[in-house]
């Protein structure tokens, strides 16, 4: 992943650049590999590069062969190989970059080309060959990458774009986080959506509840095919591992995955040395990169339940594991650069994005690029403790499709975030829109749940929990060994901040309450009209983030996350603050 920025419709762009090169500079974090720029008839377009595919050739803006068009893109294209296969073969791709056939898809069908990418995307992309000179930008479907588009009064006429809020906050007074599965073209300064999957209705009252059973089986697989084809890289990699069921799932299928694909890989390099072939590798040959194991990491404070349960899956999967303690001082003076990176004042995202961000030092600090992440899971599957209180299938079910889509706000945002703020690249496979076309279609009666007394059991004596059709797909394996401890693949969720250790969020607090005053938050409402923070915890988080970006504009980018009140549940999004939480340990050691 990478970082860009874009500035179109001015009259004089040459005279925008070193303004230009400057904010996005900001976000240079992103693409610590090298930078570039393209000043055309009316645009700027500046990248910040992280090279993961195609690193020897593949530095942006990308060019046309023509010259017309310019690409700058933040992300990866997984199904790039395929997608050459449509191009005209007379055409010769200069690089072996997966996004280099984003500009030739365009040639070909035009707008239409983003249905077409199968990945993790955000892109600007300038056509010259049109006058006057045009633009297109999209974001992938559910805003894995970040993107964010803004105005300035002083610059009228003129659309922004960035990777990342800091470098439009000071030139523009309006910016809105570029939708999901949108495009936006400035022939008509219109911005439509393009991804339309069957359970994605604007109207959510009306929609139709789907009534497909689940399909162990192919829950499986899509999983599977999802991790599989997210191991597209040339640098190392490895995977977070909190030990909860997500990430331990995406960690048990990228360890087989690895070990498949180093041999087959190693089969590979004697046949091309036994045939002699001279030359660079093709992109096809350009699959993956890594270590002889895969490579674990874990994060908390000492004795944490995440820490415990990370050594478990580590030493049952084998691989090479990492483990990093942290003290809730430590965590406390990073929260400032936290919130700086993130852009957000979302108490949920702040707890848990500190830990991360801690974390992924560490591992950029190893030289690794990429990591697999865990996040998705709990919206697909409905799996956050306060889904219990569903009153019935449909509502289920519309609180799914509202988190799903509103991921790039909280979970998809820190994952982002929290990794880029050091270089590191996270991809989630949950997220592939092949395993969401198959999970978000499941009769939502067969993700429902129950805890504590009222819990029940399925014929193998499986608890139905949170999640339960996820875990059930993988409690068997086509070869015989099992994918995870039963420990493991049974444990109750845990929020990942308060998993690092419960007196993470406890510190918090307690800071909150030493240093934000009650006369202080009495006025809070005249100190923060917009979106007036309901906790001290929230007021301090608020107070840094506005004294960083201190404008409306800004403020009104971010989104809280909240558990359903009308459904009984507490305002804590902590999972510790849903009764059944303790209930269902409780129930566990008796």
């Amino acid at each position: 992943m990478c970082g860009i920025f874009a500035l179109h419709g001015v009259d004089n762009p040459a005279a925008c650049r070193s303004r230009c090169i400057a904010l996005s500079k900001r976000q240079r974090h992103r693409g610590p590999d090298w930078s570039g720029c393209y000043v055309g008839q009316r645009s700027v377009l500046v990248h910040e590069r992280l090279a993961i595919v195609g690193v020897d050739t593949g530095a942006q803006p990308l060019y046309s062969d023509d010259g017309k068009l310019t690409l700058a893109v933040n992300g990866e294209i997984y199904n790039h190989i395929h997608l050459r296969s449509l191009i005209d073969p007379e055409i010769k791709f200069k690089t072996h970059s997966d996004c280099e056939v984003i500009l030739y898809l365009y040639q070909k069908f035009g707008i239409d080309l983003v249905e077409k990418l199968d990945g993790m995307f955000s892109f600007v992309l300038l056509d010259e060959s049109v006058q006057p000179s045009r633009i297109i930008a999209a974001r992938d479907p559910v805003g894995i990458t970040t993107l964010y588009q803004g105005w300035s009064s002083k610059n009228p006429g003129a659309v922004y774009f960035s990777s990342e809020l800091k470098s439009l906050v000071d030139d523009c007074d309006k910016i809105i986080p570029f939708p999901p599965g949108h495009v936006y073209d400035s022939q008509t300064d219109t911005t439509t959506r393009y991804y339309n999957p069957s359970w994605l209705h604007d109207d959510e009252e009306n929609a139709p509840t789907p009534t497909t059973p689940a399909d162990l089986k192919l829950i499986r697989e899509t999983l599977e095919a999802s991790v599989r084809k997210r191991l597209m890289s040339e640098v190392p990699y490895g995977v977070l591992l909190s030990g909860g069921l997500d990430s331990s799932l995406i960690a048990s299928i990228a360890a087989r995955e690895t070990e498949k694909v180093a041999h087959s890989q190693y089969e590979a390099r004697q046949k091309r040395l036994r045939e002699q072939l001279s030359g660079p590798p093709t992109p096809a040959e350009v699959t993956i990169s890594s270590w002889p194991q895969l490579h674990s990491f874990s994060i908390g404070l000492p004795h944490a339940p995440d820490l415990l349960a990370a050594r478990k899956v580590a030493a049952y999967l084998g691989t090479v594991h990492h483990e990093y303690v942290f003290t809730v001082q430590e965590g406390l003076d990073a929260i400032p650069d936290v919130i700086y990176h993130l852009e957000t004042y979302d108490v949920t995202t702040v707890r848990a994005s500190t830990p991360m961000y801690l974390l992924s030092r560490k591992i950029k600090a190893m030289g690794v690029k990429m990591v697999l992440s865990g996040e998705g899971s709990d919206e697909i599957f409905g799996g956050y403790l306060y889904f219990h209180a569903a009153p019935d299938a449909k509502s289920f079910h519309q609180e799914s499709v509202k988190r799903v889509n509103n991921l790039h706000t909280s979970d998809c945002l820190r994952a982002n975030k929290s990794t880029m703020a050091w270089g590191l690249e996270a991809r989630v496979p949950f997220l592939d829109k092949a395993f969401l076309d198959v999970c978000m279609t499941i009769d939502p009666k067969d993700k429902m749940f129950s805890k504590g007394a009222t819990q029940e059991v399925d014929q193998d004596g499986c608890p139905k929990m949170e999640k339960y059709i996820l875990r059930k797909a993988f409690d068997a394996s086509p070869d015989g060994k099992a994918y995870l401890p039963r420990s493991i693949l049974w444990r109750q969720k845990e929020q990942f901040s308060d998993g690092v250790g419960y007196s993470w969020i406890d510190g918090i607090k307690a800071h909150a309450e030493s240093v934000v005053s009650d006369e202080a938050f009495a006025k809070r409402a005249e100190t923060f009209p917009v979106d007036t923070p309901d906790t001290k915890e929230g007021y301090f988080i608020r107070e840094i983030f506005e004294g960083l970006f201190p404008t409306e504009a800004a403020a009104r980018t971010a989104v809280r996350w909240i558990p359903r009140g009308d459904w009984g549940c507490a305002s804590d999004p902590s999972g510790r603050s849903v009764s059944i939480h303790q209930a269902a340990y409780n129930a566990e050691n008796e």
